[in-house]
């Protein structure tokens, strides 16, 4: 058996067990497009996070989980007589031919950047008749992400800085005009302010080839881990951080830095 078969002997079979579950299981009778939608979202982050920390176990279990989802989607369409599993999966054939025409055509590009603008140029072309170029970003897309999204999208049509360098002019008139707005305590400015540092902050980000969103879950998880470690080492005191000085707590702080 050749591995492309082992694969579609695995792929059949988890279809065969959807079958089954869905037409003998009480609870997975039940389900619905609506009542899985919060557990998609919750098996996203989940693979998201898994992703993040690198532990190929975890991504194999949660790449499962997520594919669950997908088939118990498609099950559901079935059912309803809208589509089924193999209609997803040659939609996504066509479109993944239609959008790598320097692969599946005589379409030439030099690099990944020409390849990321062309993906952008056909999804527009795809969309023709919504007419906007911000067309097809969640609404409900974590702030970071979205807006990452959005200046990604913007860039595809040209609207971008000529050079990298040239948004750090940006960051400092928005962080200028955001202390501006906290010195005159106007604190509804400021808000807004702030959102325009954030938003220059990412774009920063994204032009010098980082990815925010992950750069900001790596700072809470180390400052997870350095507060639990200063935590601890309190209460074997027996002692609680209320207690204690601001310079001691940075005392130990400093070690939780040492030991990473």
């Amino acid at each position: 058996m050749t591995k492309i078969e082992e694969k579609l002997t695995s792929f059949k079979r988890i279809l065969g067990i959807m079958d089954k579950i869905r037409s003998e299981c009480p609870w997975d009778k039940e389900q619905t497009n609506e009542s899985l939608r919060s557990m998609t979202i919750e098996e996203t982050y989940e693979l998201a996070e898994a992703v993040l920390t690198n532990n190929p176990n975890n991504i194999k279990k949660e790449l499962g989980d997520l594919f669950l989802h997908i088939i118990f989607y498609s099950k559901i369409a079935s059912e309803k007589k809208q589509f089924d599993i193999g209609d997803v999966i040659n939609s996504l054939s066509e479109k993944l031919i239609y959008r790598h025409p320097h692969v599946f055509s005589n379409v030439i590009v030099e690099n990944s950047e020409e390849v990321h603008k062309n993906w952008e140029e056909l999804k527009l072309k795809e969309k023709e008749n919504d007419g906007s170029v911000l067309s097809g970003i969640p609404e409900f897309l974590p702030s970071i992400i979205k807006a990452m999204r959005m200046q990604e999208k913007a860039r595809g049509v040209g609207f971008d800085w000529e050079y990298k360098e040239q948004v750090w002019d940006k960051v400092k008139e928005e962080l200028s005009e955001f202390e501006e707005e906290l010195i005159a305590q106007n604190m509804e400015n400021a808000e807004s302010e702030f959102g325009d540092l954030l938003f220059s902050l990412i774009n920063m980000a994204r032009l010098y080839g980082i990815n925010p969103d992950n750069a900001l879950e790596r700072t809470n998880k180390k400052f997870k881990k350095r507060f639990n470690y200063l935590e601890s080492n309190t209460l074997k005191k027996g002692i609680s951080l209320k207690e204690m000085s601001l310079e001691d707590m940075e005392k130990i702080w400093q070690q939780a830095k040492g030991f990473e």
